[in-house]
């Protein structure tokens, strides 16, 4: 598959590059979950530059070194002296940017943490001690996010401050999917769409997956994911153990609950035999960014009206039917797995498509706040609508409801939802009422 998109990071990193060159060298710091395309950025917009590639491997630090000297030597062009720590690999590279211009990229940086953790403060002394000399284009990324936020945005941490730039690539924006759609399989259908948001949740990785196997139909991308040689079976667990170490067990238990639709405190809880989660639910949201917490539209930080969603939807999609469905997929029944997702797709996709609606709301840039609204009704009735959009117009807004088809709105119920959210949460506003379908996509 080609190389889309990330125009504006391209442009940013060339920007940041020319001023290394320029003025003295700069720190970037290029964070994102694996995947999601970061190597890729780098190589697409450093291309025909001088730069010399350091991937962090889990070896030791003298073997990665001895490595790093021979990438060194062929792509400056030069005689490099034996080295076995990184400091003195960092330390010969910066003084060679005091007569040379370079990019120096150091993929998957937070692995220093597992071979020898005081290379973050070698790095700092080494950078504080020529940066200002120098006219390296220094880029560091990595794909553990807590990780990464910890080297570099927490106090006590020695290279906290040092970064110029920090950026954090996202997955491909919906007009980046519907271009892909239609360059690889024209006259796809809404529900294809859906399919492959549903599926990757825009994961360039996961999108290339599905493309090189031509599987860009609702039923080609079941079964294709449903494969027993598929990357996908065993994905999230590769992503998520490394985050979370080898006490993942609470964790893959939270997030299985949140993606069977058990989704307040209390509720998943229970689901654990009571077992105490807040600390666990913190760190998913605030340290991993797995997972967000989803309150009532202009409701209070405090509010015990709370709900959890799995914020990364190829996540949402593997802990349902990979995770949920272990034991099939540990017995290699693979072809009664794919009819259970097919099965469901229907109700499964309807969810995702209120992510979707919400996405292109996000991606319109003319709304100032965006949620969703519920609250008891009687007893476990609830007056809830899919989406609240506040537009920048004072006092304007927007309420909608999702349906996978039209027939199923019902405009009355609707209307006496909407009017309880007027009454309760936005009086002085006008309310527009829609109806957003598959046919809207």
């Amino acid at each position: 598959m080609k190389f889309y998109n990330r125009e504006t990071e391209t442009a940013k990193l060339r920007e940041i590059r020319t001023l290394s060159y320029e003025d003295h060298s700069r720190l970037t710091v290029l964070t994102g979950r694996r995947r999601i395309g970061k190597t890729s950025l780098i190589l697409r917009a450093m291309e025909d530059e001088p730069l010399v590639y350091l991937f962090v491997g889990r070896k030791n630090e003298a073997s990665l070194c001895a490595g790093y000297c021979k990438e060194i030597a062929a792509k400056l062009e030069l005689f490099v002296p034996p080295m076995t720590s990184f400091q003195d690999v960092f330390t010969f590279l910066m003084q060679q940017g005091e007569n040379r211009r370079f990019t120096l990229v150091v993929d998957e940086f937070q692995e220093f943490f597992n071979i020898n953790p005081s290379v973050y403060s070698d790095v700092q002394n080494v950078w504080d001690q020529y940066r200002l000399k120098t006219h390296v284009n220094f880029i560091v990324s990595g794909s553990i996010y807590s990780l990464m936020v910890k080297i570099f945005q927490n106090y006590h941490e020695p290279l906290f401050g040092r970064a110029d730039v920090i950026m954090k690539l996202t997955p491909f924006a919906l007009p980046v999917l519907k271009q892909i759609l239609a360059e690889h399989a024209p006259g796809y259908t809404n529900d294809d769409l859906l399919a492959l948001y549903t599926v990757t949740g825009g994961i360039p990785k996961y999108v290339e997956l599905l493309v090189d196997a031509k599987a860009l139909s609702v039923k080609k991308i079941i079964h294709a994911v449903c494969d027993p040689d598929s990357p996908f079976k065993d994905e999230g667990k590769t992503l998520l153990i490394d985050e979370f170490g080898k006490q993942y067990g609470t964790y893959f238990s939270i997030l299985d609950a949140i993606s069977n639709g058990i989704n307040t405190q209390s509720e998943i809880a229970a689901a654990l035999g009571e077992k105490s989660i807040g600390g666990q639910l913190k760190k998913l949201e605030e340290t991993y960014g797995i997972t967000k917490k989803m309150r009532p539209i202009l409701s209070k930080e405090g509010t015990q009206t709370v709900r959890y969603e799995i914020a990364d939807l190829f996540l949402r999609f593997w802990f349902r039917y990979f995770e949920g469905n272990r034991t099939l997929v540990e017995m290699n029944q693979f072809e009664v797995l794919e009819k259970i997702i097919a099965a469901d797709y229907t109700t499964y996709s309807g969810r995702t498509l209120e992510t979707y609606f919400k996405q292109q709301f996000i991606e319109s840039h003319e709304y100032r706040d965006l949620g969703s609204y519920w609250e008891a009704k009687r007893g476990k009735e609830q007056y809830e609508i899919d989406i609240v959009a506040l537009r920048l117009e004072k006092n304007r807004a927007v309420a909608v409801e999702v349906k996978r088809q039209r027939k199923e709105f019902k405009p009355e119920v609707f209307a006496e939802k909407v009017q309880h959210l007027k009454e309760k949460v936005l009086p002085k506003y006008e309310i527009e009422q829609r109806c957003l379908t598959l046919e809207d996509m």
